[in-house]
Order: C-alpha cells, then structure tokens, then sequence
C-alpha cells in the first residue's frame, strides 16, 4: 500500500530533524574537548592552559609550571567574602604555607575594566604590598580568559593543579559561606588538605565544594 503524499512528506521531514539533531549532538560533541574550554572547571580532567600578565608586565603561562603543584585564586579586592579572609591574614598565611613547600600560588582577577573588582597593574602591586600577600603572581584578566575557560564564578573560587596538569579542586575556600570575619578560626579549609594530597601524590579526598562569594564582574564581550 502506498504512503500517501502528505504523510511521506511528514515522514521525510521527521528524518531530516531527526539527522539534523545528530548533526547537532555530534557538532556539540566536537566543541567540549576544544582546548581552550577542555576540563572548565572539572575535577580529574586537564586543567586548561593559559597565559595572563602579571601586575609586574611578565607572561605567566600554566605550562610554566609543569611538573609543579599550582593554586588558582579568583579574587576581588572588594568583595567582603574575600575580606574576610584577607583582613584575617587567612588567606596570606595559606599562600605563605603553600609557596613554602613549593606550590606555585596564582592569584587572578578576572574583573572587566570599569567594573567593580578591576585593577590596574599599580594597583595590584600596591594591595599586595600593603597587605603582605605571598602569592608567587597576581594575574590580570580583564578579558575574562582565564576566568571563564575555569569556569570561575565567584571570589574567592580555589582551584588546585597536580604537577601532572590535572585539575584535583575546584570549590570554596572552606565550610563557612558567610562574610563573618570571627568565622575563620572554626572553619574547616578545604583547600590546605587539596594541597598537602596534590604534593605527596595521594587522591584528594574531598574535591568539589560549592564556591561561596561575590559574582565575578566579567567582560560581557567575553560572555
């Protein structure tokens, strides 16, 4: 029995979306492993590389350090999750403790020129004086590259890297999400265990933990 005209049309259309969706699934498909947005944040995957200046004017590349156990902290000066930590000392001390066993500790801004967060470089050099920060380098990402390549929503977002390039943290800082400055001494820090297990080879045992802080001011030419 023959199909009738209409429904032979239908049908053929039916199988032109259907093919088009795999098309689309396989395109879709063909785009997540592409470099530049290769793990995005994920946990046991390859952290995505970069190259960003440093407030000092020098190209500092992840690849730089290969073979080494590398910190990511997306920070904003203003924001009060991040006072928090730093009026502490809170965060200071973690960079002093981890750059002293070897760890290299890349602090980032991914804030947009003319949005609150940026900084220009005199400015970052400025704060980190001023407040004794002992990261190795204070990254400039005004473009949202870098920020966005990790999917790094908030400030702080710590990232932990492997001296194989694996991404083995991505999350908070610790259990506390609050701006409370007295709630830094009974926290449970997520990020000191990350490291000590990144340094000696071992699984990290907790390694994804909501992120808590203030939206990052990104580029929306970058979106």
């Amino acid at each position: 029995m023959r199909t009738p005209v209409s429904r032979r049309r239908f049908l053929a259309g039916t199988s032109t979306l259907a093919l088009g969706g795999v098309a689309v699934a396989s395109g879709a498909a063909s785009l997540i492993p592409a470099p530049a947005f290769a793990a995005a944040g994920t946990v046991g995957q390859p952290a995505p590389a970069f190259s960003l200046k440093d407030v000092d004017g020098k190209t500092v590349s992840l690849a730089d350090h290969k073979g080494k156990v590398v910190v990511l902290e997306w920070t904003n000066h203003g924001c009060p999750f991040v006072r928090k930590h730093y009026d502490t000392g809170n965060m200071q001390a973690l960079q002093k403790e981890a750059t002293g066993q070897g760890v290299v500790w890349l602090t980032i801004v991914s804030s947009a020129e003319g949005q609150q967060g940026y900084v220009t470089a005199d400015e970052g050099k400025k704060r980190m004086a001023e407040e004794k920060w002992a990261s190795s380098h204070l990254l400039l990402d005004p473009a949202g590259t870098a920020g966005r390549a990790y999917d790094a929503k908030v400030t702080p977002h710590m990232y932990v890297i492997g001296k194989d390039g694996t991404l083995l943290y991505n999350g908070a800082i610790d259990d506390r999400p609050t701006t409370k400055k007295e709630d830094v001494a009974g926290a449970t820090n997520f990020v000191r265990p990350a490291i000590q297990a990144a340094l000696s080879g071992q699984p990290v045992q907790n390694a994804t933990n909501k992120a808590y802080g203030c939206t990052i001011k990104y580029s929306k030419a970058s979106a």
